[in-house]
């Protein structure tokens, strides 16, 4: 089996800068990724804000693995004035309106395919299923994970809300993988998470047909677990974790349970699927690397009315 083992990108994280409150702890990653940390819910809420377009660029994965780094240290515990408390659910979600995440950096995936950049990609492509690995086994912690969809999520979006445990939803969230609109698909974990959650032909359905699916289409195939009206998100994700209170160390470790079940994922097939990934894109034609650049320009109007499909 081969083992995950972590793998920095680019340059050391910067400082993380912690401020301790009554109510909980802020901690800054950087100008594009915070968390805080609810004492009452015992929930580490993470948002990311990437500029300049709302997709997993360089930095933004530098900042993720400095982020998994501190959960995995923490030994599942936070640290206050009061005692420590237990880091019982890590959500993740977006601090970018109308947008939880567009994925890859498909700007750099151009630039990179036409210098025949192999290595460049495949850096980017473990950078991604490193962060998105560390969520999907909890951090190696019993901690249940949660996906907080709000607004568009698509290509590597989607891969990173099928990461956690448990996906909540705002009504207008849209879902898809736009990949086979130029030749590609995505090959930082969808099909290795959506297969082990609804199965191959379903699987299929969605990386091959391109299309865009609405909130209740996604809970209707039990991908998506909870739909949430526009605005309460949040809302409904502190709901469900009090509803869970009782209970919580059991679904922890039911999560657990179902990781083991569900053919328990293994590092190395993240990888491999990676490594195809790369020859596929390598392969790309200049027509397709042109449908590509469309797709930069529309995740650069996301928020301003552009649509992304």
């Amino acid at each position: 089996m081969n083992m995950y083992v972590p793998h920095a990108l680019l340059e050391a994280p910067e400082k993380l800068i912690a401020s301790q409150m009554a109510s909980g702890v802020d901690y800054a990653f950087s100008s594009q990724l915070a968390a805080r940390f609810d004492r009452e819910l015992n929930a580490l809420w993470l948002r990311w804000d990437p500029k300049p377009r709302p997709c997993f660029n360089p930095a933004l994965l530098k900042d993720l693995r400095a982020y998994c780094d501190f959960v995995t240290n923490s030994d599942g515990v936070i640290a206050g004035g009061e005692g420590d408390s237990p880091i019982e659910y890590a959500v993740i979600g977006s601090g970018a309106p109308g947008v939880f995440n567009l994925g890859g950096d498909l700007d750099l995936f151009s630039r990179l395919i036409e210098s025949r950049n192999r290595e460049g990609l495949l850096l980017y492509g473990r950078a991604c299923v490193d962060v998105l690995y560390r969520n999907y086994v909890a951090y190696g912690h019993p901690i249940s994970t949660i996906s907080l969809v709000q607004g568009e999520c698509l290509g590597g979006g989607f891969e990173a809300a099928l990461s956690s445990d448990l996906i909540v939803a705002e009504k207008s969230a849209r879902f898809g993988f736009p990949e086979i609109l130029f030749n590609l698909f995505p090959g930082m974990g969808a099909y290795s998470f959506l297969s082990r959650k609804v199965g191959q032909k379903v699987t299929d359905e969605l990386l091959s047909g391109g299309k865009v699916y609405s909130a209740d289409d996604m809970l209707a195939m039990g991908i998506v677990d909870v739909v949430a009206e526009d605005g309460r998100g949040e809302e409904e994700v502190a709901a469900l974790i009090r509803r869970r209170s009782r209970a919580r160390s059991g679904l922890a470790a039911l999560s657990a349970v179902r990781r083991r079940i569900h053919r328990t994922l293994d590092f190395g097939e993240l990888l491999d699927v990676v490594e195809i990934w790369v020859d596929s894109a390598l392969r790309l034609t200049i027509r397709d690397l042109k449908l590509m650049q469309r797709l930069v320009s529309r995740q650069n109007g996301v928020g301003t009315g552009a649509q992304v499909h």
